[in-house]
């Protein structure tokens, strides 16, 4: 039986995001926080709209250092805004080039109290500004005697811990992709087209109750792929092909993000190695995801195993990464990454190997760090290549 989770949070999951993070600027001597992007306006707010389709409009949060957030928005957003918990809501006529809520943003600014004259905005790893470059230029020569601080770094730690409601919806999310990888067998074929194969994995996906599946990709060859990264295409699947399917499904603004492999017919032994040392290497890493070990650790433990099971390398560049309201988060689970993991932590483990020449093998799960080691968000694949004939 499908279970139903409340849509959004209530009041005090925003109280204690916003309480973390004034903890944080006090430390760091920040009067303000500034956020420009969806995933940090919606975190800190609870302002959840698809109309960040448009790239029209700019958007604005304004942490004080005390005090609930305060937005700058276009007016087209005051009423969705006003169905948050945010009370004080500042609004002009937008589209206007000639002052698209800049001034109005600089003396919000200007007037909070002034202690340390610092003002932490994400500019570093991993964050963009959602805004005109040459609006942020004026922004910043109007709030006078004040420095902006990066704080990306800060943001992708107290985001990468989950509160239990959101662990949940990810947990929800995975089901839902549980489904659809599920149902491959009874639709796919040989014949049947990449695109094909993905668009009744979509259809599946919506039905047992995804709200988008803004990921979807396919990769497919004899033995193997080139790429996980494109797709799906109007290749039509052979005998002895090997198809990878990755998604992130969504489930009330969180993500899911794993593959899975689907062999059609006997494939070469050799592919059936490969399965079988990255499905051992996501053991490796899921025994190493514990607290006080870290991203680094997974990454050795789970490449350890492929580099003695043949691998040729890996062009990734990572072998997982956080997970949440983004499709991939931080951390980074490479050699040099070194992030402590904590309970409450949601990240991928995705080994993958190049095990010939232009062949690839990935597998990727979802796990969420928990007080004795990890637990699987997804459903686990099965541990051997599983073959549609």
């Amino acid at each position: 039986m499908a279970v139903t989770l409340p849509r959004g949070f209530d009041n005090t999951e925003f109280e204690n995001r916003t309480r973390q993070l004034q903890k944080m600027m006090a430390d760091e001597r920040l009067d303000a926080v500034l956020f420009t992007t969806e995933p940090n306006v919606r975190y800190y707010s609870g302002f959840f709209t698809q109309f960040w389709e448009s790239p029209t409009r700019p958007w604005y949060l304004v942490i004080p250092a005390h005090g609930k957030p305060i937005a700058v928005i276009p007016e087209i957003g005051s009423s969705g805004m006003a169905a948050t918990w945010i009370d004080d809501i500042r609004t002009w006529a937008s589209p206007n080039p000639l002052d698209d809520g800049i001034s109005l943003l600089a003396d919000l600014l200007n007037s909070l109290p002034r202690t340390y004259g610092r003002i932490g905005a994400t500019l570093g790893i991993q964050s963009r500004i959602r805004m005109p470059f040459n609006n942020f230029i004026e922004l910043s020569q109007r709030i006078t005697g004040v420095e902006l601080i990066d704080i990306a770094a800060h943001i992708h730690r107290l985001r990468s811990v989950k509160s239990t409601a959101e662990i949940e919806k990810i947990r929800k999310a995975c089901d839902i992709a549980h489904t659809g990888f599920t149902n491959i067998p009874n639709h796919a074929r040989i014949g049947k087209k990449e695109r094909e194969i993905c668009t009744q994995m979509r259809i599946d996906m919506l039905q047992a109750g995804a709200d988008a599946v803004k990921y979807l990709i396919a990769g497919s060859g004899r033995d193997g792929y080139d790429s996980i990264i494109m797709g799906p295409t109007d290749r039509v699947l052979k005998h002895g092909d090997v198809l990878i399917i990755d998604t992130g499904a969504v489930y009330d603004g969180y993500f899911c993000d794993f593959d899975r492999n689907f062999a059609f017919g006997r494939p070469s032994d050799e592919t059936l190695r490969a399965y079988d040392v990255v499905y051992r290497a996501t053991d490796a890493g899921f025994e190493a995801a514990r607290p006080g070990a870290t991203t680094t650790d997974i990454f050795h433990a789970m490449w350890t195993v492929m580099e003695a099971g043949g691998a040729l390398g890996n062009d990734v560049g990572r072998l997982g990464h956080g997970l949440g309201i983004e499709l991939t988060e931080w951390p980074s689970n490479t050699a040099s990454d070194r992030t402590p993991l904590v309970p409450g932590m949601v990240i991928t483990l995705e080994p993958g190997m190049t095990y010939s020449s232009g062949k690839q093998m990935v597998h990727e799960e979802n796990i969420v760090i928990t007080e004795d080691g990890a637990e699987y968000l997804s459903i686990r694949c099965p541990p051997e290549l599983p073959i549609i004939d």
